[in-house]
């Protein structure tokens, strides 16, 4: 029988399991649908499936550096619980997909998801796997490359659930990996404030005239305080303009001048940020479950 898009797709809304895992059920059991589905049960590609749907918030991030320091890569996976970052089947899970992130040096996670181990098996095949072997969701979530010429790339770490790499043209790699620190600590939105959305700033502003407007001071005093407090706010989220975490009397801005360093860039991961964290209606999967 043939194996066509529509039975594929068909079985992955079933089952939830990867495209590749779903063909090769059906090819196997010669397209049939309910043949299909009891091989996943018993591959455990089904089980790993009916776990996808579960938040995943937890995890660990990974930092990967060449050899020659001039390609990183930074990367992401989650867990449904931080009580499985700690087992060495997960730690070995991130830190074969770390390795995996600096050899291909994708460009973005879809690129980096359609690569395969050096076993032969898809990223989706081993997420199934340690799915199986953790009992918990587990997800791939983001990935980011970066490369320098003749500039310099700093790395922090901060425990295992932040991490930063920080480009810089100039300076040297103490001064790359003190400014990571920093942005480790302060989360700026970016470098400098060329570099801030028009409509934060429109936002920000609109608040600040309002509450101005509640003290009642003339339009001209009411001027000089937006001015004010437009000032603090760029230079609290922009880096440049931030206080350096290690020396609050100089700015990072002025520090990196005064090394004749200019940061171009700067990539922020932490587990979890921008992940509903929400509780399971296990009544919702359940209901699910029997309808697949």
């Amino acid at each position: 029988m043939a194996i066509t898009a529509a039975l594929v797709k068909d079985l992955r809304e079933r089952t939830g399991a990867g495209m590749m895992d779903c063909k090769k059920a059906l090819t196997e059991t010669n397209g049939d649908m309910e043949a299909a589905i009891d091989l996943m049960r018993t591959s455990g590609a089904a089980k790993a499936a009916k776990k996808s749907g579960r938040v995943a918030a937890e995890g660990l991030v990974k930092v990967n550096i060449s050899d020659d320091k001039k390609t990183a890569t930074i990367l992401e996976i989650n867990s449904e619980t931080d009580f499985v970052t700690k087992s060495d089947d997960f730690i070995g899970f991130v830190e074969t997909l770390g390795a995996l992130a600096l050899k291909t040096t994708p460009t973005n996670i879809d690129e980096f998801l359609a690569q395969t181990l050096d076993n032969g098996d898809s990223l989706e095949k081993a997420r199934e796997d340690i799915v199986a072997k953790v009992g918990e969701n587990v997800s791939i979530r983001r990935v980011q490359t970066v490369t320098v010429d003749t500039g310099v790339i700093g790395a922090y770490k901060h425990g295992e659930r932040i991490a930063v790499l920080a480009i810089l043209e100039g300076g040297d790699e103490a001064l790359a990996k003190d400014i990571a620190m920093h942005v480790a600590a302060t989360r700026p939105e970016c470098v400098t404030e060329d570099e801030l959305n028009p409509e934060l700033l429109e936002r920000e502003k609109a608040i600040f005239v309002e509450q101005a407007r509640e003290s009642g001071k003339p339009d001209n005093i009411i001027e000089k305080m937006i001015g004010g407090r437009m000032k603090k706010f760029v230079n609290e989220v922009t880096l440049y303009g931030q206080a350096f975490v290690k020396d609050p009397d100089t700015t990072v801005g002025a520090l990196a001048k005064s090394n004749n360093a200019e940061v171009k860039s700067f990539v922020r991961y932490e587990v979890g940020e921008g992940i509903e964290k929400k509780e399971e209606n296990f009544a919702e999967e359940v209901a699910a479950q029997m309808k697949g």
